[in-house]
């Protein structure tokens, strides 16, 4: 593994070697704490997480890669389905000395963190789930695309700038394929079945996610160890566009201090069972 520091920041830049490719990961110098870990979504890199990661770092050591064939991550001859990314997310936490990680996961990386908590409890500490977008509802494929373009709108101006140049570098052709594939993915069965301690976190304004009423339904239906909350005004990327928020919530509920929702920060709240 290669690691060279970033400009006085508090964050390194590393290379380490997964399935035989070179990955890509950035990492904070907190040396305390349980490791956070997040995953990007389909066809983007890492780099729209960090705003959600810088404002974790206090917490302890955060850690964005970019996923194999992703970003600044070496491409590869072929797209990585979903279980395969989670078992690339198995040999990173291993690449990277981490026995037991927080996975904070966006759209995709909701999934393959899922894949993770379910294959390999035992390297998961818990699960923070943003915006965990897939099935029946982003189905067929011409109503996810619609609800995706929908979402492009909604989204703050300053991802665009982020998340263009990946999207251009990983191909549309690619992201059409894994888009799809996440449609099909069964999120919310996954989520329910849960084995770790799970956060799932959704914007209000988010076009690829259930509307209230059932967003109500998945509360009732949830173990006592799911917590599902709503942050006010957010679109998909909520990592992006509302970090202060998400990771008020993060760190509250990793303290199990959310309570009755009285310390949560302002527009977010926690979605009743009842």
């Amino acid at each position: 593994m290669k690691a060279h520091r970033g400009p006085g920041d508090g964050w390194v830049d590393e290379h380490l070697q997964v399935g035989g490719t070179s990955v890509y990961c950035r990492r904070s110098t907190t040396e305390d704490g349980i490791p956070l870990v997040h995953l990007h979504g389909f066809a983007i890199s890492g780099a729209y997480l960090m705003p959600t990661a810088r404002a974790l770092a206090a917490r302890g050591v955060n850690v964005v890669p970019d996923l194999p064939g992703y970003g600044r991550s070496e491409r590869r001859d072929h797209v990585l389905d979903i279980p395969s990314l989670a078992e690339s997310t198995i040999a990173i936490l291993d690449g990277l000395g981490i026995d037991k990680a927080v996975l904070v996961g966006n759209s995709m990386g909701c999934a393959i963190s899922l894949e993770v908590a379910h294959a390999a409890p035992e390297r998961v500490h818990r699960l923070v789930l943003v915006s965990p977008a897939g099935g029946v509802h982003n189905q067929p494929m011409g109503r996810a695309i619609g609800q995706l373009a929908k979402d492009v709108l909604r989204e703050s101006t300053r991802m665009f700038p982020v998340a263009l140049p990946d999207y251009v570098r990983f191909g549309p052709l690619n992201g059409l394929r894994l888009f799809r594939e996440l449609t099909r993915f069964p999120s919310l069965e996954r989520l329910l079945d849960t084995p770790v301690p799970t956060l799932a976190v959704l914007g209000t304004r988010d076009p690829l996610l259930p509307p209230p009423d059932r967003i109500r339904d998945v509360a009732r239906l949830a173990p006592e160890h799911l917590t599902v909350a709503l942050v006010d005004g957010a679109a998909h990327a909520v990592n992006f566009s509302h970090p202060a928020e998400l990771a008020g919530v993060v760190g509250l509920w990793l303290d199990d201090e959310v309570g009755d929702g009285s310390l949560l920060p302002h527009g977010v709240r926690v979605v009743a069972a009842t």
